[in-house]
């Protein structure tokens, strides 16, 4: 059975089971989840951040940043297959206005990196930022990390993702025909070099392996419209459902338990949140998830 070392105020070592970790992280802070709705993108993203105590509580000046969205595919932003242009360069200004002195935007895509980079609003969006870098990945920079996980024992990770102060993850909700979905937690594949194929025989495990390792500072997930079917590339007009919602969370589990239930699923349903809960990455129980209408 895998055993955590906790401190107790008297400083003596506990080993804790990961049932009783996950209960004593559930005694000290309930998780919080921010759901905020409207037809204006950029305003209620802000809303979101700011319920949860507003940019400033992540960023310090001269932070840099990393923030993460889904770039992976050459589809247009109505497509559902990329996080939304418009969501992105709202958290990369609220990143700035809180004293960042990077921000820091890529994605290792699927398709052709230059199309999905341009396809996808989002290279766009962000032209002519000040101390904004969006650029495609460098292959050169990926580091083999030990990972120590259940699958994953080592693997190549973004070196820029490593070595950021803050890392802000933003996904989009939608669709995937292995994973059932893909949310925040398998966003992280996102900044995974190798042969990323080879994840798929375990795929939850390792995903929990990578998440455990490259823990994001904050999870914001792009619910503006989802991709119900087809994932996680569609294509499909008709596969498109506009929400109009933008969901936010310290705690990726629960922000990836709650957008489940947007696609008429449970959190138990979706075989990576139950890997990253029993590992002790969050809380995937609604019951114990604090959930708030900014």
């Amino acid at each position: 059975m895998n055993r955590r070392s906790f401190i107790t105020s008297t400083g003596t070592a506990l080993l804790l089971a990961p049932v009783l970790i996950r209960e004593a992280l559930a005694a000290r802070e309930q998780s919080l989840v921010v759901v905020a709705e409207g037809t204006d993108y950029p305003a209620i993203t802000r809303k979101a951040i700011a319920a949860l105590g507003g940019m400033k509580k992540f960023v310090k000046a001269g932070d840099v940043v990393v923030v993460k969205p889904n770039i992976g595919w050459d589809r247009s932003s109505e497509l559902a297959a990329n996080t939304h242009p418009l969501v992105v360069r709202t958290v990369v200004e609220e990143c700035l206005a809180a004293g960042a002195k990077k921000v820091k935007v890529f994605d290792n895509t699927c398709n052709d990196s230059r199309r999905c980079y341009v396809n996808s609003g989002i290279e766009g969006a962000l032209k002519g930022m000040k101390n904004v870098e969006c650029k495609q990945i460098e292959t050169e920079r990926f580091r083999k990390v030990t990972l120590n996980g259940t699958f994953l024992k080592e693997w190549e990770l973004y070196d820029e993702a490593l070595s950021a102060n803050v890392y802000i993850n933003v996904p989009v909700a939608k669709h995937h025909g292995l994973s059932k979905l893909t949310l925040g937690l398998k966003n992280v594949m996102g900044i995974m070099g190798g042969n990323r194929g080879y994840i798929h025989r375990n795929l939850e495990v390792a995903l929990a392996d990578v998440n455990a390792h490259v823990k994001s500072h904050l999870t914001i997930i792009d619910a503006t419209r989802i991709l119900t079917a087809h994932g996680p590339q569609g294509g499909n007009i008709a596969d498109v459902k506009v929400l109009n919602k933008v969901i936010a969370s310290t705690d990726t589990v629960a922000a990836d338990a709650f957008a489940t239930t947007l696609f008429g699923l449970l959190p138990a349903d979706i075989p990576v949140t139950v890997a990253a809960y029993k590992r002790g990455l969050g809380e995937m129980n609604l019951d114990k998830i604090r959930i708030v209408k900014a």
